[in-house]
Protein backbone atom coordinates (compact mmCIF):
# COMPACT_ATOMS: atom_id res chain seq x y z
CA UNK A 1 0.00 0.00 0.00
CA UNK A 2 1.01 3.62 -0.48
CA UNK A 3 1.13 6.80 1.58
CA UNK A 4 -0.02 10.01 -0.13
CA UNK A 5 1.89 13.09 1.03
CA UNK A 6 0.11 16.33 0.18
CA UNK A 7 2.49 19.28 0.02
CA UNK A 8 5.34 16.80 -0.24
CA UNK A 9 7.44 19.13 -2.40
CA UNK A 10 7.86 21.65 0.44
CA UNK A 11 10.44 21.89 3.20
CA UNK A 12 9.06 19.51 5.83
CA UNK A 13 7.08 17.57 3.23
CA UNK A 14 10.12 16.59 1.13
CA UNK A 15 12.07 15.51 4.21
CA UNK A 16 9.08 13.44 5.31
CA UNK A 17 8.82 11.80 1.89
CA UNK A 18 12.47 10.78 2.23
CA UNK A 19 11.93 9.50 5.78
CA UNK A 20 8.89 7.44 4.77
CA UNK A 21 10.68 5.98 1.75
CA UNK A 22 13.60 5.04 3.99
CA UNK A 23 11.25 2.94 6.14
CA UNK A 24 10.23 0.92 3.08
CA UNK A 25 6.88 2.57 2.47
CA UNK A 26 5.73 3.41 -1.04
CA UNK A 27 5.03 7.14 -1.28
CA UNK A 28 3.34 9.44 -3.78
CA UNK A 29 3.57 13.23 -3.55
CA UNK A 30 0.69 15.58 -4.39
CA UNK A 31 1.65 19.25 -4.69
CA UNK A 32 0.68 22.23 -6.83
CA UNK A 33 4.30 23.51 -6.58
CA UNK A 34 3.15 26.98 -5.50
CA UNK A 35 5.57 26.82 -2.58
CA UNK A 36 7.46 23.62 -3.31
CA UNK A 37 9.92 22.26 -5.84
CA UNK A 38 9.85 19.30 -8.18
CA UNK A 39 13.63 19.21 -7.70
CA UNK A 40 13.10 18.45 -4.00
CA UNK A 41 10.83 15.54 -4.91
CA UNK A 42 13.40 14.15 -7.35
CA UNK A 43 16.17 14.50 -4.77
CA UNK A 44 14.15 12.76 -2.07
CA UNK A 45 13.72 9.83 -4.45
CA UNK A 46 17.42 9.82 -5.38
CA UNK A 47 18.52 9.89 -1.73
CA UNK A 48 16.56 6.73 -0.98
CA UNK A 49 16.84 4.96 -4.33
CA UNK A 50 13.06 4.62 -4.35
CA UNK A 51 10.46 5.97 -6.80
CA UNK A 52 8.48 9.02 -5.69
CA UNK A 53 5.76 9.91 -8.20
CA UNK A 54 4.65 13.56 -8.25
CA UNK A 55 1.00 14.38 -8.89
CA UNK A 56 0.77 18.08 -9.68
CA UNK A 57 -2.60 19.18 -8.31
CA UNK A 58 -4.25 21.59 -5.89
CA UNK A 59 -5.40 19.86 -2.70
CA UNK A 60 -8.72 21.72 -3.07
CA UNK A 61 -9.38 19.74 -6.28
CA UNK A 62 -11.32 16.88 -4.74
CA UNK A 63 -11.53 14.94 -8.02
CA UNK A 64 -7.76 15.10 -8.54
CA UNK A 65 -7.12 13.99 -4.97
CA UNK A 66 -9.61 11.13 -5.34
CA UNK A 67 -7.86 9.98 -8.54
CA UNK A 68 -4.49 10.01 -6.79
CA UNK A 69 -5.87 7.94 -3.92
CA UNK A 70 -7.45 5.44 -6.29
CA UNK A 71 -4.69 5.23 -8.92
CA UNK A 72 -1.91 4.66 -6.35
CA UNK A 73 -3.85 2.33 -4.02
CA UNK A 74 -3.34 4.71 -1.09
CA UNK A 75 -4.11 3.54 2.45
CA UNK A 76 -2.83 6.53 4.47
CA UNK A 77 -2.25 10.26 4.03
CA UNK A 78 0.21 12.75 5.47
CA UNK A 79 -1.27 16.21 4.94
CA UNK A 80 1.06 19.21 4.65
CA UNK A 81 -0.52 21.14 1.77
CA UNK A 82 -1.26 24.62 3.14
CA UNK A 83 -0.25 28.24 3.05
CA UNK A 84 1.93 29.05 6.04
CA UNK A 85 3.10 32.67 6.32
CA UNK A 86 1.58 34.39 9.35
CA UNK A 87 1.91 37.95 8.02
CA UNK A 88 0.40 36.97 4.67
CA UNK A 89 -2.51 35.30 6.46
CA UNK A 90 -3.28 38.59 8.19
CA UNK A 91 -3.14 40.50 4.89
CA UNK A 92 -5.07 37.95 2.82
CA UNK A 93 -7.11 35.70 5.14
CA UNK A 94 -9.60 34.46 2.54
CA UNK A 95 -6.89 32.63 0.62
CA UNK A 96 -5.72 30.94 3.81
CA UNK A 97 -9.19 29.72 4.72
CA UNK A 98 -9.74 28.52 1.15
CA UNK A 99 -6.50 26.53 0.92
CA UNK A 100 -5.94 25.41 4.49
CA UNK A 101 -9.50 24.60 5.51
CA UNK A 102 -11.17 24.15 2.13
CA UNK A 103 -8.31 21.94 0.99
CA UNK A 104 -8.52 19.84 4.14
CA UNK A 105 -12.27 19.36 3.67
CA UNK A 106 -11.78 18.27 0.05
CA UNK A 107 -9.02 15.87 1.11
CA UNK A 108 -11.05 14.30 3.92
CA UNK A 109 -14.08 13.89 1.65
CA UNK A 110 -11.91 12.18 -0.96
CA UNK A 111 -10.42 9.92 1.72
CA UNK A 112 -13.84 8.87 2.99
CA UNK A 113 -15.00 8.12 -0.57
CA UNK A 114 -11.90 6.01 -1.20
CA UNK A 115 -12.07 4.16 2.12
CA UNK A 116 -8.84 5.75 3.42
CA UNK A 117 -9.10 6.09 7.19
CA UNK A 118 -5.59 7.06 8.33
CA UNK A 119 -4.36 10.66 8.28
CA UNK A 120 -1.46 12.56 9.84
CA UNK A 121 -2.01 16.32 9.83
CA UNK A 122 0.69 18.98 9.83
CA UNK A 123 -0.58 21.31 12.54
CA UNK A 124 1.42 23.95 14.40
CA UNK A 125 2.23 25.35 17.81
CA UNK A 126 0.52 28.53 16.63
CA UNK A 127 -2.74 26.93 17.79
CA UNK A 128 -1.73 27.77 21.39
CA UNK A 129 -1.64 31.53 20.81
CA UNK A 130 -0.06 33.47 23.67
CA UNK A 131 1.22 30.97 26.24
CA UNK A 132 -0.68 30.84 29.52
CA UNK A 133 2.03 28.55 30.89
CA UNK A 134 5.27 26.94 29.76
CA UNK A 135 6.13 24.44 28.56
CA UNK A 136 3.15 24.19 26.24
CA UNK A 137 1.39 20.86 26.69
CA UNK A 138 -1.34 19.52 24.43
CA UNK A 139 -4.04 20.42 26.97
CA UNK A 140 -3.13 24.11 26.85
CA UNK A 141 -6.15 26.17 25.67
CA UNK A 142 -6.24 26.82 21.93
CA UNK A 143 -6.34 30.46 20.92
CA UNK A 144 -5.44 31.73 17.47
CA UNK A 145 -3.84 35.17 17.26
CA UNK A 146 -3.77 35.22 13.44
CA UNK A 147 -5.73 33.65 10.56
CA UNK A 148 -3.03 31.04 9.91
CA UNK A 149 -3.39 29.70 13.45
CA UNK A 150 -7.17 29.84 13.17
CA UNK A 151 -7.09 27.62 10.06
CA UNK A 152 -5.00 25.03 11.92
CA UNK A 153 -7.46 24.99 14.84
CA UNK A 154 -10.37 24.64 12.40
CA UNK A 155 -8.74 21.72 10.60
CA UNK A 156 -8.02 19.96 13.88
CA UNK A 157 -11.71 20.35 14.79
CA UNK A 158 -12.70 18.95 11.40
CA UNK A 159 -10.59 15.86 12.09
CA UNK A 160 -12.03 15.47 15.60
CA UNK A 161 -15.53 15.57 14.16
CA UNK A 162 -14.71 13.08 11.40
CA UNK A 163 -13.17 10.66 13.90
CA UNK A 164 -16.27 10.95 16.09
CA UNK A 165 -18.55 10.20 13.14
CA UNK A 166 -16.37 7.49 11.58
CA UNK A 167 -15.21 4.98 14.23
CA UNK A 168 -12.55 3.53 11.90
CA UNK A 169 -10.96 6.90 11.16
CA UNK A 170 -7.62 7.67 12.83
CA UNK A 171 -6.02 11.13 12.74
CA UNK A 172 -2.92 12.53 14.45
CA UNK A 173 -2.41 16.30 14.47
CA UNK A 174 1.28 17.04 14.92
CA UNK A 175 1.72 20.44 16.54
CA UNK A 176 5.30 21.19 15.78
CA UNK A 177 7.33 24.10 16.88
CA UNK A 178 10.19 25.61 14.82
CA UNK A 179 11.68 23.23 12.24
CA UNK A 180 15.16 24.20 11.05
CA UNK A 181 18.23 22.48 9.63
CA UNK A 182 18.34 20.31 6.53
CA UNK A 183 19.02 16.79 5.35
CA UNK A 184 22.62 15.91 6.32
CA UNK A 185 23.42 15.16 2.67
CA UNK A 186 22.94 18.83 1.80
CA UNK A 187 20.53 17.76 -0.95
CA UNK A 188 17.27 18.77 0.77
CA UNK A 189 16.62 22.00 2.61
CA UNK A 190 14.42 25.05 3.01
CA UNK A 191 13.99 27.26 -0.06
CA UNK A 192 11.41 29.94 0.77
CA UNK A 193 9.99 32.07 -2.03
CA UNK A 194 10.92 35.74 -1.73
CA UNK A 195 12.05 37.20 1.58
CA UNK A 196 12.02 34.47 4.28
CA UNK A 197 9.37 34.88 6.97
CA UNK A 198 11.22 32.67 9.44
CA UNK A 199 14.43 33.31 11.35
CA UNK A 200 16.67 30.44 10.29
CA UNK A 201 16.39 30.65 6.48
CA UNK A 202 16.93 34.41 6.75
CA UNK A 203 20.01 33.77 8.90
CA UNK A 204 21.32 31.33 6.29
CA UNK A 205 20.83 33.87 3.50
CA UNK A 206 22.76 36.46 5.51
CA UNK A 207 25.56 33.94 6.12
CA UNK A 208 25.82 33.06 2.43
CA UNK A 209 25.84 36.74 1.39
CA UNK A 210 22.37 37.05 -0.12
CA UNK A 211 21.22 39.51 2.58
CA UNK A 212 23.06 42.20 4.50
CA UNK A 213 22.11 41.53 8.12
CA UNK A 214 19.66 39.63 10.29
CA UNK A 215 16.88 41.71 11.83
CA UNK A 216 16.21 40.72 15.43
CA UNK A 217 12.60 41.65 16.17
CA UNK A 218 12.65 42.81 19.76
CA UNK A 219 15.63 42.96 22.11
CA UNK A 220 13.56 43.94 25.14
CA UNK A 221 11.53 40.77 25.68
CA UNK A 222 11.39 39.42 29.27
CA UNK A 223 13.98 36.71 28.50
CA UNK A 224 17.58 36.20 29.58
CA UNK A 225 19.06 38.19 26.70
CA UNK A 226 16.00 40.19 25.67
CA UNK A 227 15.35 38.26 22.44
CA UNK A 228 12.51 35.86 21.70
CA UNK A 229 12.82 32.22 22.78
CA UNK A 230 11.59 29.34 20.62
CA UNK A 231 11.80 25.55 20.47
CA UNK A 232 13.92 24.69 17.41
CA UNK A 233 13.69 21.11 16.17
CA UNK A 234 15.72 19.44 13.42
CA UNK A 235 13.64 18.89 10.31
CA UNK A 236 14.87 15.28 10.00
CA UNK A 237 13.71 14.56 13.56
CA UNK A 238 10.40 16.13 12.62
CA UNK A 239 10.11 13.99 9.49
CA UNK A 240 10.78 10.85 11.52
CA UNK A 241 8.01 11.96 13.90
CA UNK A 242 5.56 11.85 11.00
CA UNK A 243 6.58 8.27 10.25
CA UNK A 244 5.95 7.34 13.90
CA UNK A 245 2.57 9.08 13.80
CA UNK A 246 1.66 7.14 10.68
CA UNK A 247 2.42 3.91 12.54
CA UNK A 248 0.16 5.10 15.36
CA UNK A 249 -2.79 5.53 12.98
CA UNK A 250 -2.51 1.89 11.93
CA UNK A 251 -3.23 0.69 15.45
CA UNK A 252 -5.31 3.36 17.15
CA UNK A 253 -8.55 4.91 15.85
CA UNK A 254 -9.73 8.38 16.90
CA UNK A 255 -8.12 11.79 17.07
CA UNK A 256 -5.09 12.88 19.06
CA UNK A 257 -2.89 16.00 19.02
CA UNK A 258 0.83 15.61 19.73
CA UNK A 259 3.59 18.19 20.11
CA UNK A 260 6.84 17.70 18.23
CA UNK A 261 9.66 19.74 19.73
CA UNK A 262 12.79 19.35 21.80
CA UNK A 263 11.32 20.66 25.06
CA UNK A 264 14.07 23.31 25.21
CA UNK A 265 13.88 27.02 24.48
CA UNK A 266 16.61 28.86 22.54
CA UNK A 267 16.75 32.63 22.12
CA UNK A 268 17.46 34.36 18.82
CA UNK A 269 20.93 35.40 19.95
CA UNK A 270 21.65 31.92 21.29
CA UNK A 271 20.76 30.51 17.88
CA UNK A 272 23.06 33.02 16.17
CA UNK A 273 25.88 32.07 18.56
CA UNK A 274 25.27 28.34 17.98
CA UNK A 275 25.39 28.87 14.21
CA UNK A 276 28.64 30.81 14.44
CA UNK A 277 30.13 28.12 16.69
CA UNK A 278 29.05 25.25 14.45
CA UNK A 279 30.11 26.84 11.16
CA UNK A 280 32.78 29.43 11.92
CA UNK A 281 30.75 31.96 9.92
CA UNK A 282 29.80 35.31 11.45
CA UNK A 283 26.23 36.57 11.18
CA UNK A 284 25.78 40.35 11.41
CA UNK A 285 22.52 41.38 13.05
CA UNK A 286 20.67 44.53 13.96
CA UNK A 287 17.85 45.23 16.41
CA UNK A 288 14.37 45.86 15.05
CA UNK A 289 11.01 46.62 16.67
CA UNK A 290 8.86 43.77 17.93
CA UNK A 291 6.43 42.33 15.40
CA UNK A 292 2.70 42.33 16.04
CA UNK A 293 1.56 38.91 17.25
CA UNK A 294 4.96 37.70 18.48
CA UNK A 295 5.36 36.24 21.95
CA UNK A 296 8.34 36.34 24.31
CA UNK A 297 8.85 32.61 24.69
CA UNK A 298 7.41 29.34 23.46
CA UNK A 299 8.59 25.76 23.88
CA UNK A 300 7.01 22.33 23.96
CA UNK A 301 6.09 19.76 26.53
CA UNK A 302 7.14 16.54 24.81
CA UNK A 303 6.05 13.67 27.07
CA UNK A 304 3.04 12.71 24.93
CA UNK A 305 5.15 12.23 21.80
CA UNK A 306 7.45 9.87 23.64
CA UNK A 307 4.60 7.99 25.31
CA UNK A 308 2.28 7.58 22.30
CA UNK A 309 4.69 7.62 19.36
CA UNK A 310 7.95 6.46 20.91
CA UNK A 311 9.53 9.62 19.47
CA UNK A 312 11.90 12.17 20.87
CA UNK A 313 14.19 14.67 19.15
CA UNK A 314 17.69 13.24 18.75
CA UNK A 315 19.63 16.01 16.97
CA UNK A 316 21.01 19.02 18.83
CA UNK A 317 21.29 22.69 17.89
CA UNK A 318 24.82 22.29 16.53
CA UNK A 319 23.60 19.60 14.12
CA UNK A 320 20.67 21.80 13.04
CA UNK A 321 23.06 24.66 12.27
CA UNK A 322 25.74 22.55 10.58
CA UNK A 323 23.22 20.71 8.39
CA UNK A 324 21.41 23.92 7.47
CA UNK A 325 24.69 25.56 6.49
CA UNK A 326 25.76 22.53 4.44
CA UNK A 327 22.50 22.85 2.48
CA UNK A 328 22.87 26.60 1.96
CA UNK A 329 26.50 26.35 0.86
CA UNK A 330 25.70 23.63 -1.65
CA UNK A 331 22.56 25.43 -2.85
CA UNK A 332 23.19 29.19 -2.46
CA UNK A 333 20.15 30.00 -4.62
CA UNK A 334 18.01 27.19 -3.22
CA UNK A 335 16.67 24.73 -5.77
CA UNK A 336 17.33 27.26 -8.50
Amino acid sequence: MTTLVTGGAGFVGSHTCAALLATGRDVVCLDDLSNGSAVAVARAAALTGRPLPLVRADVRDRAAVARALRDHDVDAVVHFAARKAVAESVAAPAGYWSTNVGGSIALVEACLEAGVHRLVFSSSATVYGRPAHLPLDEDHPLSAVNPYGATKIATEQLLRDVCAAEPRFSAVALRYFNPIGAHPSGRLGEDPAGVPDNLFPYLLQVAVGRREALSVFGTDWPTDDGTGVRDYVHVVDLAEGHARALDHTAATPGFVAVNLGTGRGTSVLQLVAAFERATGVGVPWRPAPRREGDVAACWAAVARAERLLGWRAARDLDAMCADGWRWQQANPAGYG
